[in-house]
């Protein structure tokens, strides 16, 4: 299936080698006038949740959308939702195999059960506005990391090429993200969260089914019941039913990394 246009009003940044794609964004940032897409081909510094390294082999993709929201912090946060569906959105439309994508809480995509994607969200702010929102997007188009290369117990990293066979350009992916996105941004703008959030357990992994959440050295298994009007994800435990904001989620007992 064809992507969309590009959406009017987006520049674009293709960059043949950076740091990273967000601390890239995080300069550009003061000089942009409306939101923007910067892509790498490769990065040298990328950066995944927590400070971890994020493998950053060419041909991969690397890329992050930033902007100026007018939100508040907790609001703004809620973008991460809006762009994992607007990346599975992406993969449906490059694949048509829509049954291969779920969305694992809190910022990954994965395929056919594996971890084909991150997101790392970055801001800058003061007094309680944030001035810009980098939000930074690595997708594993043809290449994962050595399983051996990844925290034990972590969701198998896998590779769309790996997976099925398809060979898609880091230029072409962006073509079909960029309007994914922004048709999912445009939708979180004028009616809120409770859309993008029913969108998003609609494609949850793991719903109604056991999970571990680990959050510093606490550790908490339950049922996935759902995902709360701000963002966090709700077990339900022996203990009763808990919302956790911030976590690390183990399936099977193990963990997941995310990045840019």
């Amino acid at each position: 299936m064809s992507a969309d246009p590009w959406p009017e009003g987006v520049a674009r940044h293709a960059l043949a080698t950076v740091d990273s794609t967000n601390a890239m964004a995080a300069r550009l940032a003061p000089s942009l006038s409306g939101p923007a897409w910067i892509m790498a081909g490769e990065q040298t510094a990328g950066r995944g949740r927590r400070g971890r390294f994020w493998a950053s082999p060419r041909g991969n993709f690397y890329a992050t959308h930033v902007m100026h929201p007018t939100e508040s912090p907790e609001v703004v946060a809620l973008r991460s939702f809006v762009a994992a569906l607007a990346l599975r959105d992406a993969c449906v439309t490059l694949t048509g195999m829509p049954d291969a994508f779920s969305l694992k809480w809190p910022n990954d995509v994965l395929l056919n059960g594996g971890k084909l994607a991150g997101i790392l969200l970055e801001s800058l702010g003061q007094g309680g506005r944030v001035q810009h929102l980098a939000i930074g997007i690595g997708v594993n188009l043809i290449a994962a990391p050595d399983p051996s290369l990844v925290e034990p117990g972590a969701v198998r990293p896998v590779s769309l090429l790996g997976e099925t066979g398809l060979r898609i350009a880091p230029a072409a992916f962006l073509d079909t993200l960029a309007p994914a996105y922004a048709r999912r941004e445009a939708s979180f703008t004028r009616y809120g969260f409770a859309p993008t959030r029913e969108a998003w357990l609609a494609h949850a992994a793991r719903l109604g089914q056991p999970i571990r959440a680990r959050t510093g050295q606490d550790l908490r298994e339950g049922i996935f019941e759902t995902v709360d009007p701000s963002g966090a994800l709700v077990l339900k435990t022996v203990q009763g039913r808990q919302a956790i904001p911030a976590a690390e989620v183990f399936f099977q007992g193990g963990s997941d990394a995310s990045g840019d």
